[in-house]
Order: structure tokens, then C-alpha cells, then sequence
């Protein structure tokens, strides 16, 4: 089943384009001191090899600012700035070179500063993040806000401030309405989507560490994206960001709304496995991942490593390669026919060979 994405504007993110019209984007964010443009420099250059398509820094001072233009000449992805509190900290970032901004309604709220930092941003061309926190949101003194009162108050904080732009002509939208409730992220997204054709960041926020952040994220920016909810995504985890470029590119992968890599199919093992196939497993992964394809042809194969005579056989034939493995050992299929029996210890350099042979 194909997903059919919601039709959004296109805006222009320093080469990436964003919208409807063009495969949906993996961001993360450095969690370096900005000021430090060395280690800043280098976390970037580690996520943009793992897949990183944009990448935000925090500028939260003068030194963030002034680090921003050796930063953009040393680096080839776009680069948002991330701004709270101080709007004259964006204006500052927009002339040192950044590709976009990120304002936060919550933080920076006087009509006359928006109005300044966009007037900027159209004339340099530079899209603005409209980027609501449930953490963050504006609530009313002395009200108490009830939970499922939040999407509401985020898409109201959102479209208000769309509104201040508008007005002034100023269209280089995308919107974020985060929260770090799965439900309530999905809900605000769901209601702004009725209400604006602009382009949407994805994401939920402070989701946590990798397990239970992963799975919160899978399922709140999953779901939005089988809805044809999304342009541009970050996964949120308390740890490496490096492990966030790797679970938004499988969650845009598992829903076949892009291609980064083989798909591995492999069983999780019980007391019928007879061979060591978390090991094989790995080994696989890694030896795929050395390989070099010019051609993207990588990208599109499936390739099973199962470890018993249940599933198998049935799932080695469905995979372009496959091993379905028995007591030592185990049959090699390629493109759904048994080619050959194999000692357990040739697992991976059998695969891994007619992998290469058919891709040269």
C-alpha cells in the first residue's frame, strides 16, 4: 500500500527541498557546545556519514553566533539555528550564514520581534521553523490547562504566529507542534493539518533513551506518516544523535517512504535455532555496510537470515538472498531458488560473495 502524502508548499532548506513533492528529510541536532567548533564541526560530520540530510545547532549566546560562519564553511548540509528567548540572536544568526531558523512561540512572542526577524529571513530567503513545545506552550496566568487541552493551545500558539508572518508576505514556512505525549503530538499535528498547506517537522520531544525513546518515536511519527502527515523528521533520544539519523531512516524505511540500505530480515531466535544467527546477523549488517554501490542497487535488496525450518525456508525464497539454517549448516537461496548447502561457518562470506557477484 502506498502512503498518500498530505499536499504541502515546498520551501527550500539550503539544498534540501521540503514539502510534498520531494522524499521526506532525516535531521538531528548537535548536542555540543556550539561555541566549541571543532567538537560541533565533527558530531556534524559523524551524523551527516550515518545519514543526517539536516542538521540544528543550539544558539543560545553571542559565542553560538560567532561560531556559526566557521561552522557553515565546514561543513555541505544545511544548518538551522535553534532560537529561544532572544530574538536578536536569530538576526545575528541569519548574517552568519545559517540555512534556517527555528523560533520557538512559547519563548519569543512580541509581535514587533517577529516582525524583525522576518522581514530578515525574506529578504535573505531564509525559512523559518515554527517550532511549538508542549513544554514551552504560552498558557494564560493563574489557569490551570487540563492535558487534552495541549494540541489545541499548540496549534492556537502556531497559527497565531503564522499569522504575524503572513501578514507580512512571509511564506518559507515549516511547522512543529512537539510534544512529549505520543497522543497528544499526533492529535496537534492532525489538527493543523486541516488548517495550513505548510510543510511539516516531525517529531516527539524529549521522547527519552533509546528503547522507550524509540519506540514512542515510532509510534507517534509512524502513525502521522501513514496519515501522509510529514516533510522532515528528528528522532529525539536521550543519548547519541547518531542513534537518532539510524531510527529515522528504519522508520522511513519500514513504511517504504525511503530507501537507505538492504533490508535484513532476520528471526529473533528460540530453543528450534541451532546456529549462532545474532552473531551471523551482525556480521552480515557490518559486511553490507562496507560495501560500496555506486549504483543504489544495494538499497533495494532483501536479503533473510533465519535460523530454523519453520519460517525459514519460506522467507529465505521471498528475500533476493537468504539462508535458512539447520543443525551446522544451512541452504543458500538466491533469488528465491536453493542454490547450494553451507557450513555454518560460511554463513556470511556465502551471502556476502553472491551479494557481490550479482551486484558487479
Amino acid at each position: 500500500m502506498k502512503i498518500q502524502r498530505r499536499k504541502t508548499k515546498t520551501i527550500n532548506l539550503g539544498s534540501v527541498k521540503i514539502g510534498s513533492g520531494y522524499p521526506i528529510s532525516v535531521q538531528s541536532m548537535t548536542k555540543t557546545d556550539t561555541s566549541n567548533v571543532k567538537a560541533t564541526v565533527a558530531q556534524i560530520k559523524r551524523l551527516q556519514k550515518a545519514g543526517c540530510e539536516i542538521i540544528r545547532i543550539a544558539v543560545k549566546d553571542r559565542p553560538s553566533c560567532d561560531a556559526i560562519s566557521e561552522i557553515r564553511r565546514k561543513i555541505d548540509i544545511p544548518l538551522e539555528a535553534d532560537i529561544h528567548f532572544d530574538y536578536r540572536l536569530a538576526l545575528k544568526a541569519m548574517e552568519c550564514g545559517v540555512d534556517a531558523i527555528r523560533l520557538n512561540p512559547g519563548n519569543i512572542y512580541k509581535v514587533e520581534q517577529v516582525e524583525e526577524v522576518v522581514r530578515l529571513a525574506c529578504k535573505k530567503r531564509i525559512p523559518i521553523r515554527v517550532g511549538v513545545n508542549s513544554g514551552s506552550v504560552r498558557i494564560p496566568k493563574g489557569k490551570v490547562i487540563s492535558k487534552n487541552k495541549f494540541p489545541d493551545l499548540m496549534v492556537k500558539a502556531a497559527a497565531d504566529y503564522i499569522r504575524i508572518m503572513e501578514n507580512l508576505g512571509f511564506c518559507d514556512i515549516m511547522v512543529s507542534l512537539k510534544a512529549s505525549d505520543v497522543m497528544g503530538t499526533i492529535e496537534a499535528y492532525r489538527r493543523m493539518a486541516t488548517a495550513c498547506d505548510y510543510p511539516f517537522h516531525l517529531g516527539v520531544t524529549a521522547a527519552g533513551p533509546l528503547v522507550k525513546g524509540t519506540v514512542k518515536s515510532s509510534l507517534g511519527i509512524g502513525i502521522l506518516l501513514m496519515e501522509g502527515i510529514g516533510d522532515t523528521l528528528r528522532v529525539s533520544l536521550t543519548g547519541d544523535s547518531v542513534d537518532e539519523v539510524y531510527v529515522a531512516k528504519e522508520i522511513l524505511q519500514s513504511l517504504g517512504l525511503r530507501n537507505f540500505g538492504p533490508e535484513i530480515i532476520s528471526c529473533p531466535t528460540c530453543g528450534r535455532t541451532e546456529v549462532d544467527i545474532i552473531k551471523i546477523t551482525s556480521e552480515v549488517e557490518n559486511s553490507l555496510n562496507r560495501i560500496k554501490d555506486e549504483k543504489g542497487r544495494l538499497s533495494k535488496l532483501r536479503v533473510a537470515i533465519m535460523g530454523c525450518v519453520v519460517n525459514g525456508p519460506g522467507e529465505a525464497k521471498e528475500a533476493d538472498f537468504g539462508i535458512a539454517a539447520g543443525k551446522g549448516g544451512g541452504l543458500l537461496f538466491v533469488k528465491g531458488k536453493p542454490i547450494k548447502k553451507i557450513k555454518e561457518s560460511e554463513f556470511t562470506s556465502a551471502i556476502i560473495s553472491e551479494i557481490k557477484r550479482i551486484l558487479n
